[in-house]
């Protein structure tokens, strides 16, 4: 039997979970990424189904990894912390290039693989790395029975899909409002999503590297 006296508690927490993941999808990393792949969209029920699949490979990621981390207690080191940070800037790097490229040649290949879903799911998964350590410790500070905490990581999970399916759908309308009444507009919304994500990738990678040291003797990263 299921204490009465516990299930208000549990729906508070379910409450702020899913409020929380919907948040956590307007984190700028984030927000940059999914801007790249949704300047190419057409429709917003694609742009749609592309945050859908960001969130599914985020919050996989984010229960899989943050799930262990609960379970174990494990303790990520500074290095390995910092490296899944890093391999976040080099994603938004390399998909401000592929934006900025906008080769008509490479314009069918890119929306073929976007459909297909494995762009943004991969880059779900990238960011669910990056990400689950500061969630996980998040949740072990506050909710210590580890059941309840692996619900928690459930719900947040939930809450990002939606919150990124939102986003996504936001992002898109001016592309495609442009797409329907000027041509060249469209594009520059691409070449634009295109250089924010090289340019914030850039500063992240430089923050990574320079100001936490990631390969320097003593790294220093704080779970975010």
């Amino acid at each position: 039997m299921i204490d009465s006296s516990v299930i208000p508690s549990a729906i508070s927490a379910a409450v702020l979970g899913f409020l929380l993941g919907l948040r956590h999808a307007t984190d700028a990393d984030h927000v940059v990424a999914v801007t790249t792949i949704v300047a190419r969209e057409r429709t917003l029920a694609r742009a749609a189904r592309v945050g859908a699949l960001w969130g599914v490979g985020h919050s996989l990621t984010l229960f899989v990894v943050g799930g262990a981390i609960v379970l174990f207690r494990l303790v990520i080191p500074p290095r390995i912390g910092l490296g899944l940070e890093f391999g976040v800037a080099l994603m938004l790097i390399l998909l401000g290039f592929d934006n900025l490229r906008g080769k008509a040649s490479q314009h069918s290949h890119d929306a073929e693989v976007t459909s297909s879903g494995i762009r943004p799911l991969v880059i779900g998964v990238v960011h669910g790395l990056a990400g689950s350590a500061a969630i996980a410790l998040l949740v072990l500070a506050t909710i210590r029975d580890t059941g309840w905490a692996l619900a928690y990581l459930a719900v947040f999970g939930i809450g990002t899909i939606a919150g990124m399916m939102i986003v996504t759908a936001l992002l898109a309308a001016p592309a495609l409002y442009a797409t329907t009444r000027v041509v060249r507009f469209q594009r520059g919304i691409r070449l634009a999503a295109g250089a924010l994500s090289l340019i914030f990738g850039a500063l992240l990678a430089h923050e990574i590297i320079v100001t936490n040291g990631l390969f320097s003797t003593t790294p220093s990263w704080t779970p975010r």
